[in-house]
């Protein structure tokens, strides 16, 4: 729907999902705290042992089912993240059991809603995000079958990955890999999924870890974002953002190639904590100027300030793998005190930014009045 002057009125029938993904994101980084010592308010301390259900399937369930909601364009597609958020609810109410099941319910229906898109576009970007939406209805249904979150974890984190890829794989029409890059691609992904299935195996986390580091590598040399980072603006910022979660990306996947992943221990933390928050939440932050505006209709105008958030995450990534690998407790809990306030910093400029997009575009509207 259009307002005054051809442009779209906000979304805001979309915010109240888009805020259980942020409930979900809040208590999961809260719970995340409570677990290396931090001092956290009772819903949070409580949720300890569900701060990666919370952080994949409460925060980014929500967001990518909205986004492939709105992409897809048919009402039951928003059961996604409804069902999804629901599940977050159940999970802060003491209801563990129920839980697991409608965050397996909700991936279906992004699963359902994917392979919709892909029948209307048969294309391999298309195939490997369908592909991705699978990976999280594995991962759910695994857990919601009694299986351990480190047992699934794998399924989840390529539920991301492979996401993340296929939108990239699909700006690369920019600038398209040749048919070589094409099927070392699909050899990737296919590499990645035969980890999942041997997963339990010991060779089974370190061909996974082979694979992140092959589809780093894949994405360094093909993303348009190498000639991006040139310009200037958002272009560059989104850009870097990209690159430097590519980094992360190989980080992770070196360090699951070279160490066994125990539960606990300091490997696991750092490869985590690599991919999901350096890795992922960098390409949050690189698309969040594009994703608002299509699945909210608000502006979000470019400021310098964006840097900001981007290089504390950063730099408490690095200090949180420095006490993972120096056996520091210290680094490690201030580590991610510091991407917790990252996160934090990137919500409130998002906020702001909208805000300064918004009045930009009233004083427009008043300009083109008086005229």
């Amino acid at each position: 729907m259009s307002g005054a002057g051809g442009v779209r009125r906000p979304a805001w029938e979309r915010v109240p999902l888009l805020v259980l993904g942020f409930v979900a994101l809040f208590t999961g980084m809260g719970a995340g705290l409570a677990r290396l010592g931090w001092p956290m308010p009772e819903a949070a301390a409580t949720a300890a042992a569900l701060h990666g259900p919370l952080m994949v399937c409460g925060f980014f369930g929500v967001v990518i089912s909205l986004e492939r909601a709105v992409a897809i364009g048919r009402p039951w597609a928003y059961l996604a993240p409804l069902l999804a958020g629901i599940g977050t609810g159940a999970a802060l109410h003491g209801l563990g059991a129920a839980t697991p099941w409608f965050y397996m319910a909700a991936s279906s229906v992004l699963l359902v809603a994917s392979l919709l898109l892909l029948r209307r576009q048969p294309e391999l970007f298309m195939a490997i995000i369908a592909l991705a939406s699978g990976c999280w209805t594995v991962g759910a249904a695994l857990w919601a079958a009694g299986a351990a979150v480190s047992a699934l974890l794998g399924w989840w984190i390529a539920f991301l990955v492979l996401t993340i890829a296929g939108e990239r794989l699909e700006l690369s029409r920019f600038m398209p890999p040749s048919r070589t890059g094409q099927r070392v691609f699909v050899g990737v992904t296919v590499t990645l999924l035969l980890a999942l299935l041997a997963w339990a195996q010991p060779w089974g986390p370190r061909l996974f870890g082979a694979a992140l580091l092959a589809l780093a590598a894949w994405l360094l040399r093909y993303d348009i974002a190498r000639r991006t980072v040139r310009q200037a603006g958002l272009t560059r910022f989104i850009a870097v953002c990209l690159l430097s979660g590519y980094f992360w990306l190989a980080v992770g996947g070196a360090i699951m190639l070279a160490q066994p992943l125990a539960p606990g221990g300091g490997a696991y933390d750092a490869a985590l904590h690599a991919l999901l928050l350096g890795f992922v939440f960098a390409m949050v932050f690189g698309h969040a100027p594009i994703i608002f505006p299509a699945v909210l209709r608000v502006a979000v105008p470019y400021h310098p300030v964006f840097y900001a958030h981007l290089v504390l995450l950063h730099a408490s990534l690095l200090l949180r793998l420095g006490g993972d690998a120096a056996g520091n407790p210290a680094w490690t809990r201030w580590g991610a005190l510091l991407s917790a306030l990252a996160l934090i910093g990137f919500i409130l400029n998002t906020v702001l930014a909208v805000l300064r997009g918004a009045r930009g575009a009233a004083r427009q509207r008043a300009t083109s009045t008086t005229r």
